[in-house]
């Protein structure tokens, strides 16, 4: 797996056009400058295989309430994309870094509010305890790395915007779980790296 990600390298991932969204007219203009933020994509080894640590948002965040996300957020002026994911993962989940063996990056996902998002790839050492920050956090869960590395289930959805746009996404539905939009887009870039000839 490793050796489909990028090295820890400043600027190794470059963002661009990529078939994992579905809605790149809806990205904003290119000459407004995006926020760089990191997400930690960590896999946990269990008894019948890697799981991958999700949280919900709690439902009163200004923004993306009560949606499936990664631990992970802004990333601080000067802040390698590793440090800022490790950082928030801590903050949001209490996933101490030491737990944490970094992997590589995946490929950068652009969202429509204006962040540039690096995917930090780590694996996770049993034996860690999670409490989530309750102003961002309300659950913390696991789901299994082959469902979401699965394309049989890679939906495509739709849904009008507030001005009448139409914006298409992947989705995964795991349990009573919806797994869409940057969440979505982030995992299904990750398949393609890892899977893309099977995708040819």
């Amino acid at each position: 797996m490793i050796g489909h990600l990028d090295p820890l390298e400043e600027g190794a991932s470059a963002p661009g056009a990529s078939d994992f969204d579905l809605s790149p007219h809806a990205r904003p203009p290119s000459t407004e400058p995006l926020t760089p933020a990191s997400v930690l994509v960590g896999l946990i080894e269990r008894d019948h295989g890697y799981s991958v640590l999700l949280t919900r948002r709690v439902d009163t965040l200004r923004r993306h309430a009560g949606q499936i996300a990664f631990p992970g957020g802004r990333r601080d002026p000067g802040e390698t994309p590793w440090g800022a994911a490790l950082r928030e993962a801590h903050e949001e989940v209490g996933l101490h870094p030491d737990f944490v063996q970094l992997g590589g990056l995946s490929s950068p996902y652009q969202t429509g509010t204006g962040y540039l998002i690096t995917p930090v790839v780590g694996f996770i050492r049993p034996g860690f305890n999670l409490v989530a920050n309750p102003d961002e956090v309300a659950d913390i869960f696991e789901t299994p790395f082959g469902f979401l590395m699965d394309p049989a289930n890679h939906e495509e959805h739709e849904r009008e915007g507030p001005s009448g746009e139409k914006r298409r996404f992947y989705a995964m539905t795991h349990e009573d779980r919806f797994i869409w939009g940057a969440t979505a887009g982030v995992l299904r870039a990750l398949y393609t790296r890892l899977y893309g000839a099977a995708l040819a």
